[in-house]
């Protein structure tokens, strides 16, 4: 017998909603590689039991951290470590972050074949307190060098303190022409858009996207030994199909577009190399939808292209309504998902941030997840819902 709850809409009304009678996506090991290289950029899970103010200090209960990553592993999904989805400068300062990845790289080892690149910011220097594109140059440095030590592979981040001191386009070319001269093996470069960062506004030297899409393109050409790919983040699929297909051959496109990934990993098959016909994937999205995205890219592999979009056709509404304004909020949907489907005891965030969206909100996404055959475990799904709900006073 189907389950029907009480829920309130997004204009705060009660109404009661009814889960659809049918078997969730169930979680499986891919038989054969995938055709497209998909990281998911992962989430921590906070310790409940830490005596600290949430809001100035951060507890992680690495376990379950640990765990999670081994999941996507286990589905054939990359870990994107450190990134902003692990809410990287919205709680989670450097040295947890440098503690974080030296433990999944540990972790990583015992994986055959996982896949781990990792941030590497400017996190630890405050904007406020960077003077200089010096300033900017020696903090990268720091975080390079302690990552590499470790055997890590880079993504390097976007810096709110490069862009409160850059004048221009010539200011980054500076800076990027000086970390990648010393990368150790070919770098993610990330371009954050403002949605996601509005301290991030202005990247590149310009506000205007297709100027900033030529600086980056053209440091892109001054390192193309040091470069594996760039991951944007514009919420734009057009610009970034425009910039794929002004890659050097080799260079990748990993879409960071948590609105329109479905159709920029399938692909179009134009432009001058082969892979920048298609994106593949750096996806905070991945980390809610890890066994829809695993499946989806299982029959990518196979050539069955109707299937994948089958799977991830019903992922994008809750993926947009997870990323909707204020976008950098969207960790909380991301943990939500991860406390519904059983992978951590409690929905407590790094920086109290689970208090960043509305009951209306999480209800909303609680219905999308169904919708979309993403409720794991569907009883405890509807149990940990209804939790929330008393939490907020609806009985």
């Amino acid at each position: 017998m189907a389950t029907t709850l009480t829920l309130p809409d997004l204009h705060g009304r009660l109404t009661p909603y009814t889960l659809r009678d049918a078997e969730p996506i169930r979680a499986s090991a891919p038989t054969a590689p995938f055709n497209r290289i998909a990281y998911s950029a992962a989430h921590v899970v906070a310790d409940p039991l830490a005596a600290i103010d949430p809001f100035l200090e951060s507890r992680i209960d690495w376990d379950a951290t640990i765990a999670y990553r081994q999941r996507l592993w286990s589905l054939g999904l990359g870990v994107a470590e450190a990134m902003d989805t692990a809410q990287r400068g919205m709680g989670l300062d450097w040295p947890t972050s440098l503690e974080l990845i030296r433990r999944s790289l540990d972790a990583a080892r015992d994986v055959p074949g996982a896949l781990v690149a990792s941030g590497c910011g400017t996190d630890h220097l405050a904007p406020e307190d960077a003077k200089s594109v010096d300033d900017v140059i020696r903090a990268y440095e720091t975080q390079m060098e302690a990552i590499e030590s470790l055997g890590g592979k880079l993504i390097v981040m976007a810096s709110r303190a490069l862009a409160r001191v850059a004048t221009g386009p010539a200011d980054y070319e500076r800076v990027y022409d000086r970390i990648l001269s010393q990368a150790k093996q070919p770098v993610v470069l990330h371009w954050l858009g403002s949605m996601f960062d509005p301290a991030l506004a202005g990247y590149w030297g310009t506000d205007d996207l297709d100027a900033a899409m030529d600086t980056a393109l053209g440091i892109i050409a001054a390192h193309p030994d040091k470069v594996d790919g760039i991951k944007i983040s514009l919420l734009d699929k057009d610009k970034e199909i425009a910039m794929r297909r002004r890659l050097l051959p080799g260079v990748r496109m990993y879409t960071g577009d948590d609105f329109n990934y479905a159709e920029l990993i399938a692909g179009d098959n134009e432009g001058a190399s082969p892979n920048h016909g298609q994106s593949d994937a750096l996806l905070g999205i991945f980390d809610a939808i890890a066994p829809a995205a695993s499946a989806a890219l299982q029959a990518l592999a196979v050539g069955d292209t109707d299937r994948f979009h089958a799977i991830l056709a019903p992922t994008v509404p809750l993926s947009r309504h997870i990323f909707k304004a204020p976008t950098r909020y969207y960790k909380t949907g991301v943990v939500f998902m991860a406390w519904l489907g059983g992978h951590q005891r409690h929905f407590t965030m790094v920086g109290g941030q689970q208090s960043a969206r509305s009951l209306p909100h999480f209800a909303e996404l609680f219905r999308l997840a169904d919708a979309a055959g993403l409720l794991e475990r569907p009883d405890l799904a509807v149990h940990r819902m209804k939790l929330l709900l008393a939490q907020h006073g609806v009985e």
